[in-house]
């Protein structure tokens, strides 16, 4: 962002300069005040998602920002179809505002100033954003309305999602189709192609990971903490890992993970994988499993009975390798982060192995 910040200053810059006449310091402050006045746009787009996301109960985490655009991070999605493609279109609007003030403010202002130029250049920017996003393919708001207009007749938000999303690989192979067309016939430099093909690259981007959510969300059901828990084989404090991984191996039961107990029979620990197949073979006889163990404290809980998008919720709030599975405050088993991507992404989990 930085990088395009200094570009724009300068590409502005000179454009003044050569424009105004102005002195190459005047014309580069200009320059760099053009560039936040670019970042104020983008931040009341992204504020008309938040206030009207917030209207209707949904509270905004944050606001990432970027030159040439920003997203509105939600906690959770619109609740209907009516909601998700409002809160969609409010930064289009917002945008359209803006480009109708800046149009004014172009018309009032004398011509060939600085300050008419900044408004001209406003006027123009905030409308090809507000025409651009409203074009009908996610990541774009315009995808995110006609998520909402599919969601509306076949009642599904996460293949509406997936609809969307191809709609927006569809726009973004059409866009780089014109723009190398647009070069070819000289309408465009190697510039201007460079920079719609970053654009359209984002946008590919952007659609095949609204793709992949949706299929993951999809999959949300499936995710059952009573069928994915990994059974529990607890050894007493000081027992030598080799021979805890000697019972573990002669345990019938599959996936079990190692756990550790005090003299009173209560769980204290659990084995961690990576650490005990760090420890040289020869050496697991001497070394005690205490010592490659995390603290039952250190390691996330998870009630039995959270529904699947529940457990990834928790998942995304307190990262860790594994959880304990409890019910009733007693330990039941351990849920591996891995296993929870196997269900949601069985086909990337297949594909890495």
């Amino acid at each position: 962002m930085l990088l395009l910040a200094l570009l724009v200053t300068l590409v502005y810059g000179n454009y003044v300069q050569d424009e105004l006449g102005l002195p190459s310091t005047v014309s580069y402050l200009i320059g760099f005040g053009f560039v936040v006045c670019l970042l104020g746009s983008v931040l009341l787009h992204e504020l008309g998602h938040a206030l009207t996301a917030r209207h209707y109960g949904i509270q905004v985490r944050g606001i990432t920002l970027e030159l040439l655009g920003g997203w509105t991070e939600m906690d959770r999605d619109a609740p209907n179809p009516r909601v998700d493609a409002l809160v969609s279109l409010a930064g289009p609007a917002v945008s359209l505002v803006l480009g109708g003030l800046a149009t004014a403010a172009t018309l009032a202002l004398p011509d060939r100033t600085a300050a008419g130029q900044i408004a001209f250049q406003l006027a123009a920017s905030n409308v090809i954003v507000a025409l651009f996003n409203v074009l009908p393919g996610l990541p774009l708001d315009g995808g995110r309305a006609l998520r909402a207009g599919i969601w509306a007749l076949i009642k599904d938000r996460n293949r509406a999602t997936v609809a969307a999303g191809w709609a927006g690989r569809g726009l973004a192979g059409a866009t780089a189709f014109v723009a190398f067309w647009c070069y070819h016939v000289g309408f465009v430099t190697v510039f201007g192609l460079a920079f719609v093909l970053l654009v359209v690259f984002t946008l590919w981007q952007g659609a095949g990971q609204s793709i992949r959510l949706a299929r993951m969300t999809g999959r949300f059901p499936l995710i059952e903490l009573s069928r994915l828990a990994r059974p529990l084989l607890t050894v007493t404090a000081g027992t030598s890992l080799g021979e805890a991984q000697r019972r573990r191996s002669e345990d019938p039961r599959p996936n079990v993970v190692l756990a550790v107990t005090d003299s009173a029979g209560n769980l204290t620990a659990l084995v961690d994988p990576v650490a005990a197949e760090r420890v040289p073979v020869d050496r697991r006889p001497w070394v005690a499993v205490d010592s490659v163990s995390r603290s039952r404290d250190a390691v996330p809980a998870l009630r039995l009975g959270l529904s699947g998008e529940q457990v990834v919720r928790a998942l995304q709030a307190h990262p860790a390798p594994q959880y304990l599975v409890t019910a009733d405050d007693e330990v039941v088993g351990v849920l591996r982060v891995g296993d929870v991507a196997a269900v949601l992404e069985p086909h990337r989990v297949r594909a890495t192995k």
